[in-house]
């Protein structure tokens, strides 16, 4: 389909914005009571690397997924697959809400995941078997497909996991991943997907209404584990079951900014000799408090660049450089030029958060821009975050 297309299907398609509609006005309604029951757990928040004070509800994930199952029950059809991700998206908010009032150990949830995602992917056959490469083509890779699908789905709930840290941050790239998720789905007529996308999509735009800062409710492990579980399952679905070459970079796109944000703090971790999953200091957003942005500032500049990456992904689905496998200049060009303004983009990110560091610049040639004080400053925040681990 095209981009007219593909949106006129998803927006004149009744199921879709019913269910994102429903999804929305659920989870109003619904946050609201679910905070009222939450358990005080104050003395395990202060253990959280997050940037917050006070006790504040961290059982908004029940009502995100009571506002995703109840429209998914009535726009989806549970004779097939859905009904296990549906299943498994149950186990796995139940798993995260044990931790948010209990508290379990990061390995046992990494397990859990990983044991809950074999209901969807073994039971109900949500895998993909084959992957498509560019220049290379499409590749069968057989029941390796089944291991390759709980490694994403386990990364994914985690990656989402470990961005909630800040108010309105993880609701908000949900909420942009979903909605991306739902065009490009749409596009390649897997319809159940794109509603299950928009069901998502509009359950956390809603959350954000109590999640905003300063934040009512947290969506805890409950929510985050529970909303990376989905999107990794409607990516499979929805994209990485076609052919199209575009199906597997647009995911990575999609959800680029939770996979850089993961991987610059497992890197720093082990420099510093510290455990990869431990808890520290150094997300993005705790760089962006440093530096001196505001909570509001800090997510709406993580959330720009995360559309701007999904934004990306959407126009190499619409206007890819090899249709039908043949290289088409002109979109080649749009692709290239709107490609340089994201990497320029991503760049400018990094250095504002100072991961581009003097050395790096050296190391590039631009001695010009570089200064000792950004080395030091950062040798000096991790003596400080190492001493409040003892």
């Amino acid at each position: 389909m095209s981009f007219r297309e593909s949106l006129h299907a998803l927006l004149l398609d009744g199921e879709a914005v019913w269910g994102f509609l429903a999804a929305l006005v659920l989870v109003l309604g619904l946050t609201p009571l679910a905070a009222r029951l939450a358990p005080r757990t104050e003395e395990r928040d202060r253990d959280r690397p997050r940037v917050h004070s006070g006790f504040i509800p961290r059982t908004g994930g029940v009502a995100i997924v009571a506002a995703i199952l109840v429209p998914a029950a009535f726009f989806l059809d549970l004779e097939g697959p859905y009904l296990g991700i549906l299943v498994g998206t149950v186990a796995v908010a139940a798993l995260g809400l044990l931790d948010d009032v209990r508290g379990i150990r990061p390995s046992t949830k990494l397990v859990g995941v990983g044991l809950i995602a074999l209901i969807p992917v073994v039971g109900y056959d949500v895998t993909f078997g084959h992957i498509t490469l560019p220049l290379i083509g499409d590749h069968d890779i057989g029941a390796a497909g089944y291991a390759l699908t709980i490694f994403w789905v386990v990364l994914l709930a985690n990656l989402v996991n470990l961005i909630d840290g800040m108010d309105a941050l993880a609701a908000g790239i949900v909420a942009i991943a979903a909605g991306s998720f739902a065009l490009l789905a749409v596009s390649f007529g897997r319809t159940d997907a794109a509603v299950l996308a928009a069901i998502i999509c509009g359950s956390t735009l809603g959350f954000l209404r109590y999640n905003y800062h300063p934040a009512k409710v947290f969506m805890g492990d409950s929510g985050a584990l529970a909303l990376g579980f989905l999107l990794a399952l409607v990516a499979v679905e929805g994209l990485l079951k076609t052919a199209a070459t575009i199906t597997l970079v647009a995911p990575m796109l999609v959800i680029a900014v939770p996979i850089l944000d993961t991987s610059f703090v497992v890197l720093k971790r082990l420099k510093y000799r510290r455990a990869p999953w431990g808890a520290d200091h150094n997300h993005f957003y705790h760089r962006f408090m440093r530096i001196g942005f505001s909570q509001r500032r800090a997510a709406a500049y993580m959330h720009l660049w995360a559309a701007g990456l999904s934004a990306y992904a959407i126009l190499l689905r619409f206007v890819p450089p090899r249709p039908g496998g043949v290289w088409d200049l002109g979109n080649a060009l749009i692709g290239a030029a709107a490609g340089l303004v994201v990497v320029a983009g991503s760049i400018w990110m990094v250095y504002t958060l100072e991961i581009l560091k003097a050395r790096h610049l050296r190391v590039l040639g631009f001695s010009r821009f570089a200064t000792e004080s950004e080395d030091e400053r950062e040798e000096a925040v991790e003596e400080v975050i190492a001493a409040g681990r003892h």
